[in-house]
C-alpha cells in the first residue's frame, strides 16, 4: 500500500506525521522562506499547524499536505488546499498554497503539485471555486498562480496583516471548477 494519498509525476502527498516537525521547522523557520510572512515560526507554531493540517484532512479529506520526492522520499514541504475565513468579502473559502524548502525551488515542483492538487480539488472533491493570496510584493507566488491557470480577481487589505504594511496589500487569484 502506498504512503501517499496521491501522487503527480515527481512528487508523492500525504498527511502530516509528527516526524515531520523538524523538517518543517527548518521551512519555517527560515528568513528566505518566510520573507513574504511577519515573522518566521517556532517549533510550538509549526507542531500547531500540523495538528491543523491533521484535523482538517480527517474533517474535510483535504489540507495544506506534506509532500515528498517519490524517487528519494525526502520531505521538501507542503502543497494542498485549506479553508480561510479571515475577514474579507470572499471568504469563507478553498485555497492552494505551498511552502518549499529552498532546495527545491527554481524547479517547477511548487506548480507541478499546485496544478495536481486543483485537479483534486476539482475532480474528486467537486469545488466550484479555488482561490490563492499572496502580498502583492510575493512575485514568486504569484508566478505560479499564474502558471497553473488561476486568474487575478483584485487586489485587497489584508485584515491578518493589518500591522505589516510591506505585506498588508495582497492580490487575490481565482479559478472556478468548469
Amino acid at each position: 500500500m502506498s504512503d501517499y494519498l496521491f501522487t503527480s509525476k515527481r512528487l508523492g502527498f500525504r498527511n502530516w506525521k509528527i516526524s515531520d516537525l523538524d523538517g518543517l521547522f527548518e521551512i519555517n523557520s527560515n528568513k528566505k522562506v518566510m520573507q513574504f510572512f511577519p515573522s518566521t515560526q517556532t517549533k510550538e507554531q509549526t507542531e500547531a499547524f500540523i495538528t491543523k493540517m491533521q484535523n482538517q484532512y480527517a474533517k474535510k479529506e483535504f489540507c495544506y499536505f506534506a509532500v515528498e520526492i517519490l524517487e528519494t522520499k525526502e520531505f521538501i514541504g507542503f502543497i494542498g488546499l485549506s479553508s480561510q475565513n479571515f475577514e474579507s468579502d470572499f471568504t469563507p473559502a478553498i485555497d492552494i498554497g505551498w511552502r518549499l524548502h529552498p532546495n527545491f525551488w527554481n524547479k517547477g515542483l511548487a506548480t507541478e503539485g499546485a496544478q495536481r492538487c486543483l485537479e483534486l480539488g476539482f475532480n474528486q472533491l467537486k469545488l466550484k471555486k479555488i482561490i490563492a493570496v499572496a502580498p502583492a510584493i510575493n512575485l514568486p507566488s504569484i508566478s505560479i498562480m499564474q502558471k497553473i491557470g488561476m486568474n487575478k480577481s483584485q487586489h485587497f487589505k489584508h485584515s491578518l496583516l493589518k500591522e505589516f504594511p510591506q505585506l498588508e496589500t495582497c492580490v487575490l487569484y481565482v479559478k472556478k471548477n468548469t
